[in-house]
């Protein structure tokens, strides 16, 4: 009698055992998705043993349902994963396993399935005349058909409706044998025109190494024959050919029968990733299955992207961070590109960190783990430098291509000559205007949505202020209204102070909006585009808005930071930084080092083909440390610094950060609460553990969406034996109903 051990995905907290009907003997294997009783209720479940947890006795156990999914919705590593990081990350197992099994998988999708026409038969010439003849449109389906390639199918509905044809005229070919008919799986691929873009930007064949490209394949490959876990940190400037040692690398893996996981930060740099991948791909080695895994696909995109994974028949991943859970089989290589985003840390529970979890995948699957940055985060130089990963560096651009030329100009004097606010500075409009007259290309930054920061009365000193959250609203000028980027309340513009009814109201502040603005109006005859996230509303914006700028039909391409990271654009020779130094004012200890990371990524987007680049930086503080280092491009000096203050404060990497938020829309009630479970810490768990506790006090953002937050720190340098303990801790103390509190390992949001 076959038993198995069953995980339920609803939050029951313990895995249960089952019985597996006779029809489904041999199927079920240790990932696989079932559905089982439980409660009265049907509900689906990970098998994660083939037998039974106790002593229980088998006749007594329940049967199963029934097998949601053919194959295996988890690998085993991925399984022994989700333990680890439900025990690190201080949430449900259950949590975990859905977060790594897309949604349609667990609603029971199948493969779409549609009907191919093929030739039966090929037609003589007399034949064919004569079927022209009686049936001349059967005669023009016969002729697309067998224009196609020898034996290629072609989808049936498609095919006829492009030809406006009915179902008849197919039927009829069918029945005189002329054509075939089958069924068949279409898989649904958000990509499929990517190929082409990979020519564009890569080119399909390979190109020759640099000396330091070679050195770093070199200590790779031998990593990688090691058939053991390593971790390497790629640190390489911007326009060093890191993705080309990814691509040695992942076709060295392929060619033994591996599989690979390639992660970004951002769904934004997906299809050139996808296009670069797919080219090579498809020049060397007739064509890896390579799929696309986000959470922004639509579900059959999703579930066709598991499906051929699971039937073997893609073997690469290219993803946000979610796409470290997908179900590679026989994993090799895992590489973490751009490691030090911030986007790879999920902000809602399970709270993971990507780059953490793929080092820990890799760990389980003993494979090579790349992590590559031109400006690698401060814990991952730590790592390197306690020998933890191994360091290689390509510090030289390709083909000895000079790094862009920066300067940093200073607002105040800007604004002092001109007498009034100004965006831009006049050695950018110049250079802007330069680019211009030699048909090259400009990218302009700026760290803010919308047309203006906020909206101020001189007289009384009001700003308009969300009336859910404590923060200004960001006046947004295509629609004309005031909205808030937290909660998304929206208000219409008042045509004078709300408190003091001065008509002196005014604006102050630039966005990506004022900024498109401004230089359409200074550089009419250009063709300037904004790309952020009010922009990308519309499906595959994005990627149009990309193709246009590549083909050079945009002069000026305006954005936030999803234009700032790993994009290569050729003809690209100025990039100007508006507000340079909006990152550098919030209350966050990594402040200065994401200031130099935009900086530096930012102006990697300049000269990275054959022309040298130049980036503006405006700022208020052009003397600010951050700002010299990345002008003379010292990484090394700035984490020196940088680390050194860190260890005063006993800050990250030094010390492992939890973040612990507590939420509640009745403040009194909040306070109370927070100031009791700090005390409960004090008294259960100080007395036990190596950790530093700050707090309760407010959020730097009090309120959001009408609930009153407060936050406390707890620094340790060992989060695996704090967690228990506050779990416990967690587990007994007396909430109020009205009290949310989230625990954040690791975390990278402060405010």
């Amino acid at each position: 009698m076959e038993t198995i051990a069953v995980r339920p995905l609803v939050g029951f907290g313990k895995t249960l055992g089952y019985r597996l009907p006779p029809q489904l003997n041999g199927q079920v294997r240790v990932g696989s998705l079932v559905r089982i009783p439980l409660q009265r209720r049907a509900e689906l479940g990970i098998v994660e043993d083939l037998e039974a947890p106790g002593d229980f006795p088998a006749d007594r156990l329940k049967f199963i349902h029934e097998l949601a999914q053919p194959f295996p919705v988890l690998t085993p590593d991925l399984i022994r994963l989700a333990h680890w990081m439900s025990q690190y990350y201080a949430c449900g197992l259950d949590a975990v396993f859905e977060a790594m099994i897309p949604a349609p998988v667990r609603k029971g999708m199948r493969p779409k399935r549609v009907r191919f026409l093929s030739l039966a038969r090929r037609l003589e010439a007399d034949e064919l005349a004569a079927l022209e003849k009686k049936a001349a449109r059967q005669a023009d389906l016969y002729k697309f058909v067998a224009a196609q390639a020898i034996n290629l199918s072609v989808p049936r509905e498609p095919v006829l409706k492009r030809l406006k044809m009915t179902g008849s005229v197919a039927d009829g070919l069918v029945e005189k044998g002329i054509l075939r008919e089958t069924q068949g799986s279409e898989r649904r691929d958000a990509y499929t025109d990517e190929f082409a873009l990979g020519e564009q930007v890569q080119g399909s064949l390979p190109t020759a190494l640099t000396t330091e490209q070679t050195a770093a394949v070199e200590a790779l490959s031998a990593a990688l024959a090691e058939d053991s876990f390593t971790c390497h940190l790629l640190e390489g400037v911007t326009g060093s050919g890191k993705t080309e040692v990814y691509l040695t690398l992942l076709r060295e893996v392929l060619e033994q029968g591996g599989g690979a996981l390639f992660l970004v930060p951002e769904v934004a740099l997906a299809p050139q990733t996808v296009g670069r991948l797919r080219a090579r791909m498809e020049a060397q080695s007739g064509g890896a299955g390579v799929v696309v895994w986000h959470s922004h696909l639509s579900e059959g995109e999703r579930y066709d992207a598991w499906h051929a994974l699971a039937e073997g028949e893609a073997r690469v991943v290219v993803g946000a961070r979610s796409a470290v859970f997908a179900p590679v089989n026989n994993l090799r290589l895992i590489v973490v590109d751009e490691e030090h985003e911030p986007a790879f840390k999920q902000e809602e529970v399970p709270r993971y960190h990507g780059r953490d979890v793929a080092v820990y995948r890799a760990h389980l699957a003993k494979a090579l783990c790349i992590l590559g940055s031109a400006t690698p985060s401060l814990e991952t130089v730590h790592n390197a430098r306690l020998g933890k990963y191994r360091h290689l560096r390509l510090t030289k651009r390709v083909e000895d291509r000079p790094l862009p030329l920066l300067h940093i100009l200073d607002m105040k004097r800007e604004i002092a000559s001109a007498r009034a606010p100004v965006v831009f500075a006049r050695l950018l409009i110049d250079k802007i205007r330069d680019r211009l007259e030699a048909k090259e290309q400009s990218i302009l930054f700026i760290n803010r949505r919308g047309y203006d920061a906020s909206l101020r009365c001189p007289d009384c000193g009001y700003i308009a202020m969300c009336d859910h959250c404590d923060i200004s609203m960001t006046h947004h000028r295509v629609d004309n209204i005031l909205r808030c980027h937290l909660c998304g309340h929206e208000e219409y513009v008042p045509p004078v102070c709300p408190k003091c009814r001065s008509p002196k109201i005014h604006y102050k502040g630039a966005g990506t909006q004022k900024v498109e603005d401004v230089a359409q109006k200074l550089f009419p005859q250009a063709k300037v585009v904004r790309l952020d996230a009010d922009a990308m509303r519309k499906k595959n914006l994005f990627r149009s808005v990309l193709d246009d700028f590549r083909r050079g039909r945009i002069d000026i391409l305006v954005g936030t930071q999803i234009i700032a990271k790993g994009l290569d654009f050729p003809n690209v020779t100025l990039v100007g930084l508006i507000d340079a130094d909006l990152s550098l004012h919030l209350p966050d200890f990594r402040a200065a080092e994401r200031t130099f990371q935009l900086l530096v990524q930012v102006s990697g987007r300049a000269g990275r083909g054959d022309m040298a680049g130049e980036v503006v930086v405006q700022t208020y503080m052009p003397y600010a440390d951050v700002f010299q280092f990345a002008k003379r491009q010292e990484f090394t000096e700035f984490a020196e610094a940088e680390l050194q203050q860190r260890a005063e404060f006993g800050y990250p990497p030094y010390r492992h950060l939890l973040h612990h938020i507590f939420r509640s829309k009745n403040r009194e009630k909040l306070v109370f609460y927070t100031d009791q479970w700090a005390k409960a810490v004090e008294k259960e768990v100080s007395p036990h553990m190596d950790f530093e506790m700050r707090g309760p006090v407010p959020c730097p953002i009090e309120r959001i969406k009408d609930h009153f937050r407060f936050q406390l720190w707890y620094l340790t340098p060992k989060p695996t034996a704090l967690v228990p303990r506050l779990q416990a801790l967690r587990q007994t103390f007396p909430w109020d109903k009205e009290i949310t509190e989230v625990l954040d390992v690791d975390a990278m949001n402060l405010i």
